[in-house]
């Protein structure tokens, strides 16, 4: 049975489609879903404005019109506080549950220790998020019937993509707290691409996003301090046409951050996005024509 918490969201997660995909690219915003459970909010020790310190706020918004350049967009609508989809499907923190974990459960990574699991124990300023323990069971509940959903939903989309241009780009779209971002040279970043450094997609792939980007007046950084999670690690596998690059944009560019207000630069970062992945899609498709072309 379908439980009531997952119904809230109607639905948890929505792809908006183009008319038809004409190119190889797949957007997803894992991290910008605004819909708290009630239940939620009640357990919370945290209100609702602190809870979405780490909301990923208005990106499904700054990239939505990507699905006018031909590719599909997929966006969670519950929130990164109550499920991280950008994790391992079973990285959980024992002390967090009432009730014995699955053996299979990893509870020895780096982000669990972090607070930072499936189900995160702290928001991103570090403050706890629930007043005492909750029911393992409702942990595997939100793996089950929102985490699997989702990720089985953007692989269908991926593989469809595959199939129908020989290979696959998806774009994990992200924003991050200004105040996270590493000075290089004295210059923060606007934006960080992450491409586990190098291994989850095409070289060309990032060149030509930073320099679409670069190219718009935007301060771009590779993999510093955030080089891709478990999406981009998961579903980049270069060797086989599947290409995976995380974008990070500073939230202080576009939004005022305590108080979640959009600033006016949004519109102008929605329009920069929408041309800079305009060029890049173009950009691609020559080099990858020429490169035939060459091998012919």
């Amino acid at each position: 049975m379908r439980p009531a918490i997952a119904e809230e969201f109607e639905p948890p997660f929505a792809v908006a489609e183009p008319d038809q995909q004409i190119v190889p690219f797949v957007f997803n915003v894992p991290h910008a879903g605004a819909i708290y459970p009630t239940a939620f909010l009640t357990e919370s020790r945290l209100d609702a404005v602190a809870l979405r310190r780490s909301e990923d706020a208005f990106v499904d918004e700054l990239f939505g019109a990507m699905v006018s350049l031909g590719a599909p967009l997929m966006a969670a609508r519950f929130p990164r506080a109550f499920l991280d989809l950008n994790r391992e499907p079973y990285e959980l923190d024992p002390r967090m549950f009432d009730g014995r974990l699955p053996p299979f459960v990893n509870t020895r990574s780096m982000r669990v220790a972090g607070g930072l699991g499936t189900i995160p124990r702290i928001v991103a300023d570090g403050q706890e998020i629930y007043r005492g323990r909750i029911p393992v069971d409702e942990a595997l509940r939100r793996i089950e019937w929102l985490y699997k959903p989702y990720h089985r939903t953007l692989r269908q989309l991926l593989n469809r993509t595959a199939t129908r241009f020989g290979h696959a780009v998806l774009i994990d779209c992200h924003s991050m707290p200004s105040t996270s971002v590493s000075r290089e040279d004295g210059v923060k970043a606007d934006i960080v691409l992450g491409d586990r450094y190098g291994t989850s997609c095409a070289t060309l792939l990032i060149d030509l996003v930073e320099a679409a980007l670069r190219g718009r007046g935007y301060t771009v950084v590779r993999n510093k301090p955030y080089a891709g999670g478990f999406i981009t690690e998961h579903y980049g596998e270069p060797a086989l046409g599947r290409h995976a690059l995380q974008v990070e944009i500073n939230r202080g560019i576009y939004m005022e951050e305590r108080s979640l207000a959009k600033k006016p630069a949004f519109a102008i970062l929605g329009d920069d996005l929408t041309q800079a992945f305009a060029q890049v899609i173009a950009d691609l498709e020559g080099e990858l024509t020429t490169r035939r072309i060459a091998a012919e």
